[in-house]
């Protein structure tokens, strides 16, 4: 009898070590599970198909662990953009929303992440008002640090008087909100302040009005290759100025649709599109070289851009938060999701290919402000301005 009840007892036993080995087994094989929401049809497809690039250059796991990546085309529609989110949180289970890369569809999404506590990292510079962010995280840098990029080399270069051309959606407003007050600490002076939206093919009556005001510098904030579109009506008018763009149209569409009217056109963005012209002792440098050969290998010479590289960055940003979160959950839960959040804000600052990103509970913007860079279109290619 006792014999039996041993025996029953090391059954037992093995039986208790076998569960708690296959529930660790689990644990560790457990899924992580991605929805990715960019623009790949629209006005702002020009933003998403390399967004979409970068995210099918992920590798299949994230620190050990398998990575589903479910990728929906938001066809740069706000309505459309949540309607992916609320599938990603309610059918998917997915423990990170990425995107949109256009800032009125990724506002719009990050309601969705707020309401379900789920992290986003948004793949545009997107403004909310104070509190509705917690969940959010932006991969971009603000229009604020590209505008101080962009004002700093108007002081350098003399502009004392700049007219105003941007979309009549958030991306539009938001940049001229930041632009504004760094203009007038500098002493330049906006002459005229004209909107369009993004699906307009002429821009006849705003392009008049700005040559007429004929200001020392024209900023338009458009993306992709709309941003050519107004910048090609006001030298239609006569318009001899400087053009300054933002790292919404840091592509080579902007060259490829505005041809000679954009030769000399100043364009803030990322270090990563000028990436060899950085110093050596950049942080972005060997990251941002890393990118653009894996990049260009497949979509051809030349082909880097901004968009791509931020969802590219994506990734090294899970590489460094998912091992901390598995420490205190299981994905695919709310406490997992918690858990990255506390990652996120807590992890020391990082080098991706736009900068240095250092996240904290109160700023989720996480870009200093000397980020930026300004480029100049030389013969048809990116040149770095000097600082």
């Amino acid at each position: 009898m006792k014999t039996n009840l041993k025996a029953r007892r090391a059954a037992l036993s093995v039986l208790a070590t076998l569960a708690l080995g296959a529930g660790l087994s689990s644990a560790a094989m457990a899924d992580i599970t991605i929805g990715v929401s960019v623009p790949m049809t629209g006005p702002a497809s020009g933003l998403g198909i390399p967004m979409s690039n970068g995210v099918k250059m992920w590798p299949a796991t994230v620190a050990g662990e398998k990575l589903n990546v479910v990728i929906l085309d938001d066809a740069t529609d706000p309505t459309k953009g949540t309607q992916n989110a609320r599938r990603f949180v309610t059918e998917n289970k997915v423990d990170v929303i990425v995107g949109s890369g256009a800032t009125p569809v990724g506002i719009a999404m990050a309601a969705v992440a707020m309401e379900s506590k789920t992290p986003q990292l948004v793949l545009s510079p997107i403004g909310l008002p104070p509190g509705q962010d917690a969940w959010s995280f932006r991969m971009p840098q603000s229009n604020g640090v590209m505008a101080n990029a962009m004002v700093g080399h108007m002081v350098k270069n003399g502009v004392k008087t700049v007219g105003f051309i941007g979309y009549t959606d958030a991306y539009g407003e938001q940049w001229l909100q930041a632009l504004a007050p760094l203009l007038e600490k500098a002493g330049i002076r906006m002459t005229v302040t004209e909107r369009f939206a993004r699906a307009d093919t002429s821009v006849t009556a705003q392009a008049l009005k700005i040559a007429s005001s004929n200001p020392d510098a024209v900023v338009v904030v458009a993306s992709g290759s709309g941003a050519a579109m107004p910048q090609l009506g006001i030298v239609e008018r006569g318009y001899k100025g400087k053009f300054y763009q933002t790292h919404a149209a840091a592509t080579r569409d902007l060259m490829r649709v505005g041809g000679k009217a954009v030769e000399g056109t100043f364009v803030t963005a990322g270090p990563v599109v000028v990436a060899e012209q950085l110093p050596d002792n950049h942080p972005s440098k060997p990251l941002g070289l890393k990118f653009i050969a894996e990049y260009e290998k497949t979509h051809g010479a030349g082909t880097r851009n901004q968009f791509a590289a931020h969802s590219y960055d994506v990734y090294l940003m899970l590489e460094k938060v998912v091992p901390v979160a598995l420490k205190k959950a299981k994905p695919g839960t709310p406490e997992f999701r918690a858990a990255l959040k506390e990652a996120l804000e807590t992890t020391p600052a990082l080098a991706v290919t736009h900068g240095v990103l250092d996240f904290t509970p109160d700023d989720h913007w996480g870009y200093r402000p000397d980020t930026g860079v300004v480029m100049k279109v030389v013969n048809g290619d990116w040149k770095l301005e000097p600082r």
